[in-house]
């Protein structure tokens, strides 16, 4: 019971630190005379990029540094960060259609490859968010983590949207480049090893 509680605590505690970004958001938004929305736009955007490299980045980590107690802690709870990713893109979706106003200027621009790509990103995300539960992951067996696989296009069609949505490439690559390189890191880490022994 005691194990039980104390990883109740635990988990308490992580979805409470996923969920400060959105608090702070919250009072902000409440606090604002005259909101305007693309603020919230972005940053609720810019949090579900975070939170998806942040998922995708600990294997990688892991196979670099080891099951440091720090990497395992975040790995077990990377389901977590996942679904705090997909929820955050929620809130830039809903933000975006209160913005937009009318429907039919969300179909109007829905084409648009900028825009596309964050519908694609968000459908991406659809499948491992949907079976991050242990129910889910029970009954799918073998074929969860093909499921989980999703996050990978759903990480690159993100980057894409940020690319064509905002002017400067800086910021898009300052949060994807240590995510990028630390998988060609992991891919390339095999090799290496192979060299060292001969």
């Amino acid at each position: 019971m005691k194990r039980q509680a104390g990883i109740g605590r635990t988990k308490a505690l992580v979805w409470a630190v996923l969920a400060a970004p959105a608090l702070v958001m919250a009072v902000r938004l409440a606090l604002a005379e005259d909101p305007w929305l693309a603020d919230w736009i972005a940053e609720t955007g810019e949090w579900s990029a975070r939170f998806i490299i942040l998922a995708l980045i600990l294997t990688p980590l892991q196979k670099l540094f080891g099951n440091r107690p720090w990497v395992a802690f975040l790995i077990r709870h990377r389901r977590a960060i996942g679904v705090a990713a997909f929820l955050y893109a929620l809130a830039h979706l809903g933000f975006y259609l209160v913005d937009m106003g009318a429907l039919s200027y969300v179909i109007d621009e829905a084409l648009v490859p900028s825009i596309l790509t964050a519908w694609l990103a968000l459908l991406a995300m659809l499948p491992p968010a949907l079976s991050s539960s242990d129910a889910a992951m029970r009954a799918l067996g073998k074929g969860w983590k093909r499921l989980q696989r999703f996050a990978y296009p759903a990480a690159i069609l993100t980057l894409i949207h940020w690319l064509l949505v905002h002017d400067g490439m800086t910021e898009a690559l300052v949060h994807f480049v240590p995510l990028a390189a630390l998988q060609l890191a992991r891919l390339a880490q095999p090799f290496f090893k192979r060299r060292n022994f001969a």
